[in-house]
């Protein structure tokens, strides 16, 4: 299994990001359950979020993105994903 990197950049809409944000916690927390996600969270003082899950492939992570509430609202204007190599702490 590989470690990706995901960053969002969010729209500057944040009445709609707001209203959506309830199911889209859902949605990755459902993933946390499952093991797919390792952690996310917000940016702070900046409209975007960090990701990291683990999976077989690029390909696969993209699959996931793709269902995210936020992805299907049309409130991500950039999503990066990277294969990440973590080293040290809890990830590796």
């Amino acid at each position: 299994m590989a470690v990706f990197a995901v960053q969002y950049v969010y729209t500057d809409d944040t009445e709609q990001v707001n209203a959506i944000r309830p199911i889209h916690r859902e949605w990755l927390q459902h993933l946390l359950d499952q093991g797919d996600l390792l952690a996310s969270g917000p940016m702070v003082d900046y409209p975007a979020a960090l990701l990291i899950f683990k999976s077989e492939s690029l390909e696969s992570v993209n699959h996931l993105l793709d269902q995210d509430p936020f992805d299907i609202a049309g409130v991500i204007v950039e999503r990066e994903v990277r294969e990440w190599n973590p080293v040290f702490g809890p990830f590796n």
